[in-house]
């Protein structure tokens, strides 16, 4: 998983009635674009460090952007 800073990071809720968890990452640690990801929460403005699951998966903020990665 590849990411750029200003891209969403979805999490699918795995459970019924679980809503998907959306943030906007703000911080990238390695060059390449690979976790971790500093992300801002838009539910809660909560920012947290974050190592993304296969239930994960990024939005690019970019509008050249064609498909969204899983």
């Amino acid at each position: 998983m590849k990411a750029h800073i200003g891209d969403r990071i979805v999490v699918a809720g795995v459970h019924v009635g679980i809503e998907n968890r959306v943030g906007v990452i703000t911080g990238i640690d390695h060059p390449d674009g690979s976790p971790p990801y500093t992300v801002k929460w838009i539910n809660d403005d909560h920012t947290t460090l974050f190592y993304p699951g296969p239930e994960s998966w990024i939005e690019p903020s970019h509008s050249d952007a064609a498909t969204t990665v899983p």
